[in-house]
């Protein structure tokens, strides 16, 4: 379901970018002087400046593509899809072992899916719209009580009048 704006953006209830690890970040930043190296025997210079513009590339273009997931205006959005929270069910928030099961072996394929490895916790969110063939989100997150809390203010404004 898509909602069109008139282009006014309103604050976030909550917003977190599933950006990479600072590890993940460094294993990347690596494919900078594996590439110095094919190039050093053309030039010492010329490969220094291609295993920079290398490593700076691939690290930007880790966290450019990285998702966010946002409660905004009534919306919950993970990565490109967006959901209503009047289409949600109770969000439950989960850590460690828990967060494990979540993203692997109690993982339902027929679920929307925004997860990123290097960040523990998982919220899981059922979707409530009979009309709608996907059973449920399960969303990573490094703080699951904070977006559990937002989705929860959101479904309460939606059903208090005047507000």
């Amino acid at each position: 379901m898509q909602k069109r704006g008139c282009g006014i953006r309103t604050a976030a209830d909550y917003r977190e970018r599933l950006s990479p690890s600072l590890w993940a970040l460094v294993a990347a930043a690596v494919c900078g002087p594996m590439a110095a190296v094919v190039f050093s025997p053309l030039d010492t210079t010329l490969a220094l400046f291609i295993g920079l513009v290398v490593s700076l590339a691939i690290v930007i273009g880790l966290l450019a593509v990285s998702p966010v997931v946002e409660v905004r205006a009534g919306e919950l959005r993970a990565g490109r899809a967006h959901i209503p929270v009047e289409f949600l069910g109770d969000p439950v928030g989960v850590v460690a072992e828990e967060a494990r099961t979540a993203r692997g072996s109690g993982l339902d394929r027929r679920a929307w899916h925004v997860i990123r490895g290097g960040i523990d916790g998982v919220v899981t969110i059922p979707v409530t719209d009979p009309d709608d063939p996907t059973p449920s989100w399960v969303v990573s997150t490094r703080t699951p009580d904070r977006l559990v809390a937002a989705i929860q203010r959101a479904q309460v404004r939606l059903r208090t009048p005047g507000r």
